[in-house]
């Protein structure tokens, strides 16, 4: 494994961070969830990411019990707030209230006494924004969280925010948005914003929820077990199921095996090959998984590799129709 700074913070992370949207507590049973955790242990992730409205609480629930007897300062464990999370009017949302209630209710699920990072999930439209970063400040400031971050918020709303939490005394080092070779929307506004600010991206489904691996063939269906045949899953794959997509991943095969690596680790690498990604976040259902993806660390992917990726995908991630719209915004 090797490690990155998150953004121009001091706090480093491994390249690779365990995500556990839809795996834990949803997915696959805890024990095949703890053995993911220990099989991404012992391939030298220490970064695990997680969500309070993973399975309503239960994805937590997990990672605290996979996580119990593990060197507290050896690993670090990010989460994140915004979902709703019952049925009451204050059960959601970045108000002072919902914000420090979910951090208490996520550090007992967590089993942990602080977060390295806290991460507003979503940008809230009806809660002053000066309002969520005092909320954020007074947990930062009481021990509770190490950092702060975002997840698919603007360049504008970045910002703000960042502007905000410089003067709250507190560092806001990352953005947590969707990124892959099919998925780039980030370049043009948000990457250049966070450069500037010394802000890192975490960027989740590298792999555009397994379409990058291959596994997904044209004028096909979806193989039996997969997150695309699967009813209550498949909307989060549904943009990447049209033939062009996939005819298009297929020829990403031949550039893989040139440089000796599957389709699915030249697309890790080649999302780590960008310099404002601090991490990119992988799950798995099994840990042959993890042991296959972890082999995409240290890749260095040469121009002439990078041309031809960019040539191939560009012009599906930028102006491809049925791409232009965000997907389901549940992670």
């Amino acid at each position: 494994m090797e490690f990155r700074h998150l953004g121009r913070s001091g706090l480093v992370i491994s390249e690779l961070v365990y995500g556990n949207w839809i795996t834990h507590g949803g997915q696959v049973e805890e024990d095949a969830a703890i053995a993911c955790v220990r099989a991404a242990l012992d391939e030298g992730i220490t970064t695990f990411d997680t969500a309070d409205t993973y399975a309503r609480g239960a994805a937590e629930e997990v990672l605290g019990r996979a996580l119990k007897g593990e060197r507290r300062d050896g690993i670090e464990i990010f989460t994140k707030t915004y979902w709703p999370m019952g049925g009451g009017k204050n059960d959601r949302g970045l108000s002072a209230k919902h914000v420090k209630e979910a951090i208490d209710n996520s550090l007992r699920r967590l089993q942990t006494d602080r977060v390295e990072l806290l991460q507003a999930h979503r940008y809230d439209h009806e809660t002053p924004l000066e309002e969520t970063m005092q909320a954020f400040a007074d947990i930062v400031h009481a021990g509770k969280a190490h950092y702060i971050g975002v997840s698919e918020w603007t360049a504008d709303q970045i910002r703000r925010a960042h502007a905000l939490a410089q003067d709250l005394k507190i560092q806001l080092v990352s953005s947590q948005p969707q990124y892959s070779i099919l998925w780039r929307v980030i370049e043009e506004e948000v990457v250049p914003a966070c450069e500037e600010l010394g802000i890192g991206q975490i960027v989740w489904s590298p792999l555009a929820g397994g379409t990058l691996t291959g596994k997904y063939r044209p004028g096909q269906p979806a193989p039996e077990g997969s997150r695309a045949a699967d009813p209550k899953y498949g909307r989060f794959v549904e943009n990447w199921m049209n033939d062009d997509v996939l005819e298009r991943v297929q020829r990403l095969g031949p550039i893989a095996e040139e440089v000796g690596l599957t389709t699915a680790q030249l697309s890790l690498a080649w999302v780590l090959q960008h310099s404002n990604v601090s991490a990119a976040i992988i799950g798995a259902s099994r840990p042959e998984q993890l042991k296959e993806n972890v082999k995409a660390i240290g890749v260095k992917l040469d121009a002439d590799v990078m041309a031809k990726i960019d040539e191939l995908f560009e012009p599906v991630a930028l102006t491809d129709p049925t791409l232009t719209k965000s997907p389901k915004p549940r992670v």
